[in-house]
């Protein structure tokens, strides 16, 4: 039998999140570990008059072909992918695995190549997105790998996610409605501001905000969701940050990332486990180094690191910065092939001044 949470985070990821109408084409993507919410979304956006395309993946064959094709193959786009950014309405995306580190020894390098390749792509979506033309949500189906990163049980880590996506309850939308309410005036009250300083035991970084955007996420994009984000001014930040939860990007686990900021750009990079990784990631493209997101995470439903950032990216209490490209709707103009998100813990005496305001201290808005 399913679990009526997955058949009401399917119903909430269709009729909420990307709102299928009749008529509109849906591509519907995830990976075979993920079957059982793969099956109730498409059956959702069946009944919602959707027409669905499902592209199944399967997690060895990607990483056989990210070991195994020459560089011509790693460069080739499919032309469902072409099709995919440039025509389709509608974009579900459903995470799921088997084993989280199991890209692990793949060459960076290769990884890299691919992404570069999809760059362009890359692009088309985004602005399509910011325009409107194209509506997409990304959400997560628990497995026992996913578990074990987070050291939990199976049915721990599943009550987790449910409950962090509010399917746990009988309405999820009236919940992401009301959080959205209430992180609205945080984004009118950032209006027109212009300077913000992250200060902290793990950061001393200054960003301009000046004739950006802030956003607010409530679900309709990642699921779950609870955050306010923009991109900051690209030649902005200057100073220095400490991450204080390891950055996961392609199952590689790195820790101890710090970074420093000169004119924007990063001009040095470390870290305590897997720095190779890292360095090779900001040698993607001009754009790697350079941020392409500001955020502060909101959802206070989830308080414990996972080694998940769709959830990690959204405690409560911690701030995020994305290396890479930026979101066009908020005015971000960063094009990269990588968007890396890593996280910054504020509940320890970390504060947000905005233009000489007091705006966030300890991990709580101050108003």
């Amino acid at each position: 039998m399913t679990d009526p949470r997955v058949a009401r985070l399917a119903r909430t990821l269709v009729e909420y999140s990307v709102a299928v109408q009749r008529g509109d084409t849906v591509i519907l993507t995830g990976e075979l570990s993920g079957l059982p919410l793969i099956r109730e979304t498409y059956k959702e956006v069946i009944r919602a008059g959707g027409h669905c395309i499902p592209v199944l993946v399967d997690e060895a064959m990607s990483n056989a072909f990210l070991r195994e094709a020459s560089d011509e193959q790693l460069d080739w786009i499919s032309p469902l992918e072409e099709w995919t950014a440039k025509e389709a309405k509608v974009l579900i995306m459903i995470r799921s695995t088997s084993n989280t580190r199991a890209a692990t020894n793949i060459d960076p390098r290769r990884t890299a190549r691919r992404a570069r390749s999809r760059s362009e792509l890359n692009k088309i979506r985004f602005m399509r997105s910011a325009r409107g033309e194209q509506r997409w949500t990304l959400t997560l189906f628990p497995t026992e790998a996913y578990a074990q990163e987070a050291d939990m049980s199976l049915e721990e880590f599943e009550d987790f996610v449910y409950k962090a996506c509010f399917v746990d309850q009988s309405d999820p939308v009236a919940l992401w409605r009301k959080l959205g309410e209430d992180q609205q005036k945080y984004v009118d009250w950032l209006k027109g501001k212009k300077h913000v300083h992250l200060r902290s035991a793990n950061a001393d970084l200054k960003l301009s905000i000046e004739g950006r955007t802030f956003i607010n996420s409530t679900a309709t994009r990642n699921m779950p969701s609870g955050e306010i984000f923009t991109g900051p001014v690209e030649d902005s930040a200057q100073g220095w940050v400490r991450f204080t939860y390891p950055a996961i990007r392609e199952g590689r686990v790195v820790e101890g990332v710090e970074l420093r900021f000169e004119r924007g750009r990063v001009v040095s990079a470390k870290a305590t486990k897997n720095e190779e990784y890292l360095l090779a990631q900001l040698e993607t493209d001009e754009g790697a180094r350079y941020l392409g997101e500001f955020a502060i995470g909101t959802n206070f439903g989830i308080q414990r690191f996972t080694g998940n950032i769709l959830f990690d990216e959204k405690i409560g209490g911690t701030v995020h910065l994305a290396l890479g490209c930026g979101y066009p709707e908020t005015g971000s103009r960063n094009e990269s092939a990588i968007h890396w998100d890593m996280i910054c813990d504020m509940r320890q005496g970390g504060e947000i001044i905005v233009d000489g305001e007091l705006f966030y201290r300890d991990g709580k808005f101050a108003f």
